[in-house]
Order: structure tokens, then C-alpha cells, then sequence
């Protein structure tokens, strides 16, 4: 199903740092609002998208890599929407609002490779409807499964999936770069840590003990969720959207919002179609969980990190 009319999706990617960031572009009058769980966030204007915040949403979210490094890239986006007359109406002017997040990817390639407010601009450019999954934009670097290491990680990306209830549209992008392992709908892994020829459950490494009790870092890591309905929705029902998505964070990765993960779901709402709050609320879960597995469907190994797809042999 495609993208709810009016939002396009834009990518930067660097294939030789490791890294990138993806752009949502909304339309006007679109509402959003979102919620962080994990305890290792990194965002840019996060508390615009809670309920209690007087603006009624955003007009991008940037994603990217590079870390806190990667914040810049908003900058970037913030500078395209103010050329083209595109913000929140101010007294003084136009004010863009972008609400940004990233992951952490320095080790995989390059560390001093990061978005800035070019790639930003870049991937504002290259927004359309049409865009695809895979090892691109913010998930250039990603990974997955790291509690052993980043040389028995697993590679990840960028996924989407949609759906429809009651004539509206709930599409989700995620990017995956999990601490933990992404489980398939049948509770098998798709990718995560690896080791002896197999994947192995973080839950069952940490009661290994590969993390000692006084452990208090690890690989940081998250799974960046935007959940996008054409669905009328008040602010507080686009941030209950964004909660109950959460809920397909938990069914596909494992675990998910720990300390050491930042994960979070964005929601944005065009209002376009009337459509009860509940449904969408159920159903972004569902599609929440789809786009995260996509991720690890669609990614494209590099060397030192192959994808599911070349630990499964291509199958």
C-alpha cells in the first residue's frame, strides 16, 4: 500500500562512511505527535510531538545516523522548508519544525563520516512517494543483534509496510538498529547476534553472562519508528497512535527499550479521511511490526556484516 497522499519519503545515503539519513516530508495542516521509550534516545524537538505541546505538529522528521552527530542533518531540512515558505506561522516570520532523531552507526564504517544539514537538504531533494527499503538513508549503517560485538552483528536498514482499515491508509517506516535480535511473526529470528553458524537470543547470552553485572555500556542502539495515516486524528490520538504502535516494536524486536536503545515512534496524521482512532491505533502496531522485520528483509550485507539474507545462504 502506498504512502498516504501528500507525504514523500526522501534518502541520503554514504555506502563509503556507513551512514545516511531519511526525510519525511508532510503535507500542511498534518498533525503529529510521538513518544520515546528507550532509554538511549537521541532527538531533536521531541517534546513538540507531545500531546501537551501547543504546536499541532511537524513538517518533517529527519532520521539519521552519526549519532548525536546526526541531529545536524535537520538543520539542512529546516533551511529547505524556510526557502520554500514552509513552517509554523509566527509573528515574525515562517518557523520550520523538524522533529529529529538518530542512530548510533559509527563503528560499522567510517566514524567520522556524518549527516549534516547537506545531507538533510540532499534527501529533502531526492522526497517522493515512491521510495524504497533496504540498507539506504538512516539504515545505511544499521545493524542488528550487537550484545557479542559488531563482527557478530547482523546488517539491517530501512523498512516499510502498510495497510488499510476503514478507507485509511496506516503505512510505518522504520529504521532498525537494534540491540537485540528482530523476530519473525512465528517468534523465529530473522537477524541478530550470531555465533557458531546461528543465531543466538540476546536474553539467552545475557544469562550466559556476557555482559558482567557491573556492565554498564554496550553497542548503543535503536529502532526509529514514523507511523503515517491519511486518518483525521487529534493530537492526542495521533500520540495514542504513536503508544500503541510501540506495541510492534515489542513484537519484532527482542528485546526492545532498554537502556541502551532509543527507540521511539513518531506519528503523523494528514486528517484526509474520517476513520475511527481505535482502528488506526490496532492497526499501526501491526504495520509497526511488518516495517521492522521488512528491514532486516531488505538489507544488503557489506563486508565484516552480512544481512540475514547471506547468513541464510540468499534463500
Amino acid at each position: 500500500m502506498g504512502l498516504p497522499d501528500g507525504i514523500t519519503i526522501g534518502h541520503w545515503s554514504d555506502r563509503e562512511g556507513m551512514t545516511g539519513c531519511t526525510v519525511v516530508l508532510a503535507p500542511a495542516g498534518t498533525v503529529a505527535a510521538g513518544e520515546v521509550r528507550g532509554g538511549g534516545p537521541g532527538t531533536r524537538e521531541s517534546d513538540l510531538l507531545s500531546p501537551a505541546s501547543n504546536a499541532p505538529g511537524v513538517q518533517a522528521i529527519a532520521f539519521a545516523g552519526g549519532s548525536a552527530y546526526g541531529l545536524a542533518a535537520a538543520d539542512g531540512v529546516v533551511e529547505w522548508l524556510r526557502e520554500r515558505g514552509i513552517g509554523y506561522e509566527t509573528p515574525a516570520g515562517i518557523v520550520p519544525l523538524v522533529a529529529g532523531a538518530v542512530i548510533y552507526d559509527l563503528f560499522l564504517g567510517d566514524p567520522a563520516a556524518r549527516p549534516g544539514a547537506a545531507a538533510g537538504r540532499a534527501a529533502c531533494e531526492a522526497a517522493n512517494p515512491d521510495v524504497k527499503p533496504g540498507s539506504v538513508g538512516a539504515g545505511t549503517g544499521a545493524t542488528v543483534g550487537k550484545v557479542l560485538g559488531p563482527s557478530n552483528s547482523t546488517k539491517s536498514g530501512i523498512g516499510l509496510a502498510g495497510d488499510g482499515i476503514g478507507g485509511a491508509r496506516v503505512c510505518a517506516l522504520a529504521v532498525v538498529n537494534a540491540v537485540g535480535e528482530v523476530v519473525a511473526e512465528d517468534g523465529s529470528v530473522l537477524a541478530g547476534a550470531w555465533r557458531d553458524s546461528s543465531y543466538v537470543r540476546t536474553v539467552d547470552l545475557l544469562k550466559e553472562g556476557v555482559l558482567s553485572p557491573v556492565t554498564t555500556t554496550a553497542p548503543e542502539s535503536t529502532t526509529l519508528v514514523c507511523v503515517m495515516t491519511d486518518a483525521r486524528l487529534t493530537k492526542t490520538q495521533a500520540w495514542l497512535v504513536a503508544r500503541a504502535a510501540s506495541a510492534g516494536v515489542g513484537r519484532a524486536v527482542q528485546p526492545s527499550a532498554t537502556a541502551w536503545d532509543g527507540d521511539l515512534v513518531y506519528c503523523l496524521a494528514t486528517g484526509a479521511v474520517d476513520a475511527a482512532p481505535f482502528g488506526i491505533s490496532a492497526l499501526a502496531a501491526d504495520v509497526t511490526a511488518s516495517a521492522i522485520r521488512d528491514a532486516v528483509r531488505q538489507a544488503t550485507g557489506v563486508p565484516g556484516c552480512p544481512s540475514a539474507s547471506d547468513r541464510s545462504g540468499g534463500s
